[in-house]
């Protein structure tokens, strides 16, 4: 398949763990009820390390700082499984960074892709429903323990 015949999205996420817990947030669509890492897609304009600062505020109400590129993770979602059909497959790339909170508050998001966030114990994970990408992201990040 040539790369005109499918779409991709770029998206940025970051990981902070503080006290054993990681800051995550609770997916309104399109996997409602699914928590993830706060991030989401980079806009035209703007580079990778902006948009996950962005989404940061966007999601959590926490300014953060990118301290690194932690890796980066792609997936193929087939046309059938899009969230906005058009009849083309696309392949999803997150590039992941792990951040720091510089400033704000925690707050949830007001009418935006996600409901809630949260800071939730690493070893309660498997207790939670979550993306792939967020046990892969701790992995890489060293925080998912011995």
């Amino acid at each position: 398949m040539e790369y005109t015949d499918y779409d991709t999205r770029l998206a940025a996420y970051g990981v902070v763990v503080r006290d054993g817990r990681v800051l995550l947030a609770m997916q309104r669509f399109p996997e409602a009820g699914t928590w993830a890492l706060p991030g989401g897609g980079v806009e035209f304009n703007e580079t990778v390390e902006d948009a996950v600062v962005r989404e940061f505020m966007e999601e959590t109400g926490y300014e953060v700082a990118v301290d690194g590129l932690l890796g980066i993770r792609h997936h193929v979602v087939p046309a059938e499984r899009r969230m906005h059909e058009n009849g083309r497959p696309m392949k999803a790339v997150q590039v992941v960074f792990r951040v720091r909170v510089t400033g704000g508050e925690l707050r949830d998001e007001v009418d935006g892709s996600t409901e809630r966030a949260a800071w939730i114990r690493v070893a309660d994970l498997p207790h939670h429903r979550h993306g792939l990408v967020v046990p892969v992201a701790l992995g890489w990040a060293g925080e998912l323990g011995a």
